[in-house]
């Protein structure tokens, strides 16, 4: 994490264990061709990628203290909004009766890096960038940074924080499901036979 820890400093991280049925571990090995791709939203930038962050942007009190109308808020709190947990939400998918195939945390790496780990061999994502839209913050941070669009998905979670692979033909309860949750969820793509990887269209 440069230019986060002085010299001769370091974090000391907690971390939790949990035990799960053999039957009931989500390993993406049940994942078909067809399936559908469900995006749960972000609340922001999350945990990562604050290294460019902090290259892209002033990050001096006036700068981030600053009202931003792309954004709705200042700088900094838009770039300080709490990273989401998705528990709930995937707990919520279960106890609906909706079988969740596969999930990945979309952490650093972006989606490039992230979603293919939920795949099996011979399986591929295909993600359609414009099925949900993108939070202001990360446009922001593109056009400011001159960062690539592909670098952006390499980096960012781009709004979608987790996704989830389920039957095509319960995708609709999956969404309603999870806005009963009080999440925002879309349908961002589907699963095709391939190499394990994914496009962005």
């Amino acid at each position: 994490m440069p230019g986060f820890y002085p010299v001769d400093e370091y974090d000391l991280a907690g971390f939790a264990v949990g035990i799960v049925d053999r039957d009931e571990i989500v390993d993406g090995s049940r994942v078909q061709a067809g399936d559908a791709v469900i995006g749960i939203a972000s609340s922001g930038i999350h945990s990562n990628g604050y290294s460019l962050v902090r290259k892209v942007f002033d990050m001096r009190e006036a700068t981030l203290a600053r009202y931003n109308d792309s954004l709705g808020t200042t700088l900094g709190e838009a770039l300080l909004a709490p990273t989401k947990i998705y528990v709930k939400a995937l707990r919520s998918l279960k106890e609906g009766g909706v079988t969740v195939k596969a999930c990945s945390h979309i952490t650093g790496g972006g989606f490039y890096e992230n979603i293919p780990r939920m795949l099996p061999e011979g399986k591929h994502a295909v993600i359609r960038k414009d099925s949900y839209t993108v939070p202001a913050i990360f446009d922001l941070l593109a056009k400011t940074g001159n960062i690539e669009e592909k670098m952006m998905y390499n980096t960012y979670n781009m709004g979608i924080g987790m996704m989830v692979a389920v039957d095509s033909d319960k995708a609709d309860e999956a969404i309603r499901l999870l806005k009963a949750a009080g999440e925002t969820a879309y349908v961002v793509g589907e699963i095709t036979d391939g190499d394990k990887g994914i496009t962005i269209l």
